[in-house]
Formats: C-alpha cells, structure tokens, sequence
C-alpha cells in the first residue's frame, strides 16, 4: 500500500488502470475532458501490477479498476467518479488538487 500511496502522491490525478479495460478509458476521457492531465498507470503493463492491484483492493476498490486518486486521496472507481461528476463536484475537485485552474 505505501507503493500506491506514494504513486498517488506525485500527482495531482493519478489512475490506475488496465489496458482492457473499457471503464478506465472512459473515466480517463472524462477527466482528461475537464483540461486535466491524469497521470495513467497500467497495471496490467507492470511488473509489479499484481502487488499494485493487491494493495488497491485492500485499499477498497472493488473492482480494483479504475482507481482513481485526485490531490492524492482515493475517490474511488467509476461509480464514485461519475457520482461526482453528476453532483457537479468533480470539477471542484480536480480544482483542489490544482489538476486545473479554472472552470
């Protein structure tokens, strides 16, 4: 967990992804859809992606993908994303973290 928690740190958005998974792509166009800039880790692509997806499931997220971190704190997968988005928070979020400037 300390390895994803300091993945998470160097970045304003940081996601977890697998290159098949279709619900990572299209959270990373959303976000991306704001003027943000996600820094993107497949997992699936890494050789330590099993203990990434290991560490993120003991963090909460079911399923282990996307897993999604903005001003490094988990907001969680798809469904908390969209959430947020459809609260109308997302943005302010990602203002938080200073993944964008204005909105």
């Amino acid at each position: 967990m300390d390895m994803v928690a300091r993945m998470a740190g160097e970045h304003p958005v940081v996601i977890f992804t697998k290159s098949s998974c279709c619900m990572c792509h299209s959270i990373k166009l959303l976000i991306s859809s704001f003027g943000a800039n996600p820094i993107i880790y497949e997992i699936d692509k890494m050789p330590n992606g099993q203990e990434i997806e290991r560490a993120l499931i003991m963090l909460g997220c079911k399923p282990s993908v996307p897993a999604v971190f903005i001003g490094n704190k988990l907001i969680g997968g798809a469904n908390e994303v969209m959430s947020l988005n459809v609260r109308g928070k997302l943005a302010q979020a990602l203002l938080d973290a200073k993944a964008i400037w204005i909105w």
